[in-house]
């Protein structure tokens, strides 16, 4: 039985950045994980909290070896783009990593 990995990243916007966020992803993280050689697929999932906008980016990968490719070495680290600091309520330091089975 083969695996993959699913990589998860997690952040918090002001909600009134929702909609301005999402499209950064796409054209930052996102457009970025899809161009690495191993990943299998991206989705974002987001959801309002009163004024605060929680987005999870959630990217399946054929191994560590692929994430590394995306993330270096580090690639438990959370990896942020220049613009991020215009909209991030914080910067939280790690993502997290699963195997990944499908049945």
């Amino acid at each position: 039985m083969s695996s993959i990995i699913t990589r998860i990243w997690h952040g918090r916007t002001p909600a009134h950045h929702a909609e301005t966020y999402l499209q950064y992803l796409q054209e930052s993280g996102i457009a970025e994980y899809k161009s690495t050689p191993g990943n299998l697929g991206v989705q974002v999932l987001r959801r309002v909290e009163e004024d605060v906008c929680h987005f999870w980016t959630i990217s399946r990968w054929n191994s560590y070896e692929s994430i590394c490719r995306f993330a270096g070495a580090q690639y438990e680290q959370a990896r942020y783009y220049p613009e991020d600091a215009q909209y991030l309520l914080e910067f939280e330091p790690t993502v997290q990593h699963f195997e990944t089975f499908d049945f």
